[in-house]
């Protein structure tokens, strides 16, 4: 088993609106395709702005084979265009 541990890191009180449109769109999309996350977590005090979430897959190949089939979902990329669109995270 691997555990796949991804953080996005949100602008300043912008963590609310990006939980509120991941749960509204995003969430069962990627359960559909990933699972029932672990966990998804956010801080109070320490790294602020963080979204971090965890999913669990059998192997590298198991996540590479759930992601891309996600990928290919229309609702899935129309998902990510909103919320680059919503302009909430912070992009590297």
């Amino acid at each position: 088993m691997i555990v796949e541990i991804r953080t996005y890191t949100c602008r300043v009180g912008t963590v609310p609106l990006f939980l509120e449109a991941y749960e509204k769109e995003g969430l069962q999309l990627q359960r559909q395709y990933l699972g029932e996350p672990i966990g998804w977590f956010v801080s109070e005090v320490g790294s602020l702005n963080e979204v971090v979430h965890l999913w669990r897959f059998e192997d590298m190949a198991d996540r590479e084979t759930r992601r891309a089939a996600m990928q290919k979902d229309d609702r899935w990329r129309q998902f990510l265009r909103s919320i680059a669109a919503s302009n909430h995270l912070i992009s590297d």
